[in-house]
């Protein structure tokens, strides 16, 4: 079969790699100790609310904060123990964020779930509800809750499921070693999925590194109509939403689009089996698989965690450190966040802890654009890269629009394959912030004023 890519994108070497140090490792279960911590807000729309309170003995799967909206998503406690405090915690992005905070009694007494012998009695809309009741959420990073990415204006229009099986990113191995160790519970969550969508063909994309993966999940769909695996090419970002869609099914969308306008629904690895876990097992989302990795990491392997558990006792469970890191990133080197502290939770989105010894970037030495293009032919939405950073850099915002700086996913391909060691990525991030944050106050101060007029000519 052929391998299928985008335009664009690189191809980190090692060891700018780094996925042997983990994806040999198998899953391994380890139980958290003294307190977890559960922020409010682990997805993309409002916060949960606290459904209780402090003092309150609360089990492993219990429902703790219920979604603040219909773009939101119902939190659930990891594990046993009781309430000892709701309050602004720090997270992973160094937001402070409304946090409930359980004493672990180490028992992980349960909640009663209910498994459904036969999915295929259950209707798109119960389907839907498992799914939203359980508080899916995209667990590659992203966050937005899933609920909604799978009710779309007319499932009809939708033609692919596409599982985004690629886990591009250099160091992490988690969807590596679910897709190894837990095969069915992808195939099955696919299979649930496409229940949605009638006119849908489901595709799981991997990448070509991953040739024990592709054998195994091809054997599997073998004799399943709906459902096919396609090899793709192992290259970065091959994983970006836009990036899978162009290369499965050769369409394009921008900034403005969504992937269902273009027929498309994309879940990761790591989401699907949370599907098959609600529909069928009737769990919410309280563990997921994370990699700890790095060069300052005595024994980089992956752990199946309760979330809420510290990042300093996920180090602690992989034997510490060998060397003191320079860098300490959640997540994997390209997108990832650079942290100051492991005294955070974990969340439904965090998928890694990687630990560097020589903190490279910090150390290159900054020198004048050469206008080699090596930016534009690495950057997947094809866009002029150091261009962009030179409106960043001089505050034009108008010419940054008009040279579709908004386009920018964030990728970070531009800054690894530039010569002159430019920041770009970091400069285009921060002046799309900057624009988009100005476009949010001015839509925010168009509204009121046009409220602040429907009440004066009711009044008048």
């Amino acid at each position: 079969m052929s391998l299928k890519t985008f335009k664009g994108g690189i191809h980190p070497v090692p060891p700018h790699e780094g996925k042997e140090l983990s994806k040999d490792k198998p899953i391994k279960e380890i139980l958290p100790e003294g307190e977890l911590v559960f922020p409010l807000s682990q997805h993309i729309g409002a916060p949960a609310k606290p459904i209780v309170a402090v003092g309150d003995t609360v089990l492993r799967g219990q429902k703790i904060g219920e979604a603040g909206g219909f773009v939101s998503a119902p939190v659930y406690s990891s594990v046993s123990g009781t309430v000892k405090a709701i309050e602004p915690r720090r997270t992973a992005t160094s937001d402070m964020v409304n946090s409930i905070v359980i004493e672990n009694d180490g028992k992980y007494t349960e909640v009663e779930f209910n498994e459904v012998e036969d999915v295929n009695v259950l209707t798109k809309d119960e389907i839907i509800e498992k799914v939203k009741e359980a508080g899916v959420v995209g667990m590659g990073g992203a966050g937005f809750p899933t609920h909604v990415k799978l009710s779309p204006k007319d499932p009809k229009k939708i033609d692919y499921v596409i599982a985004n099986c690629s886990e591009c990113e250099p160091y992490l191995t988690s969807d590596y070693r679910a897709m190894i160790e837990e095969p069915e519970k992808l195939v099955e969550g696919m299979k649930i999925i496409l229940k949605l969508f009638p006119n849908a063909k489901g595709v799981l994309g991997i990448e070509n590194n991953k040739p024990d993966c592709i054998k195994k999940l091809s054997e599997l769909c073998e004799h399943e109509g709906r459902i096919e695996v396609q090899p793709l090419a192992t290259k970065y970002p091959e994983g970006g939403e836009r990036q899978i869609i162009h290369a499965i099914t050769g369409r394009d969308i921008n900034s403005k689009k969504l992937p269902a306008d273009a027929g498309c629904i994309v879940d990761n690895v790591a989401t699907i089996m949370a599907i098959y876990d609600a529909v069928k097992l009737g769990k919410p989302v309280m563990d997921r698989i994370f990699t700890v990795t790095g060069d300052a990491v005595c024994e980089p392997r992956n752990f199946r965690i309760h979330i809420g558990t510290s990042f300093a006792e996920l180090l602690k469970a992989a034997g510490g450190f060998i060397h003191e890191p320079e860098k300490m990133i959640s997540g994997g080197p390209m997108m990832g966040f650079a942290m100051f502290t492991l005294d955070v939770p974990t969340t439904k989105t965090t998928s890694a802890l990687l630990c560097l010894t020589n903190d490279e970037a910090s150390k290159y030495e900054t020198t004048a654009c050469i206008n080699c293009g090596r930016c534009v032919e690495a950057c997947p939405e094809r866009l002029v890269p150091s261009r962009l950073a030179d409106y960043a850099e001089h505050d034009k915002k108008d010419m940054f629009e008009k040279w579709y700086g908004l386009e920018c996913i964030e990728c970070g391909s531009c800054s690894y394959g530039c010569p002159a060691r430019r920041p770009l990525a970091q400069d285009i991030k921060t002046m799309k912030k900057i624009v988009l944050g100005e476009k949010k106050a001015a839509a925010a101060k168009a509204k009121a004023e046009a409220e602040k007029a429907k009440e004066e000519k009711k009044e008048g």
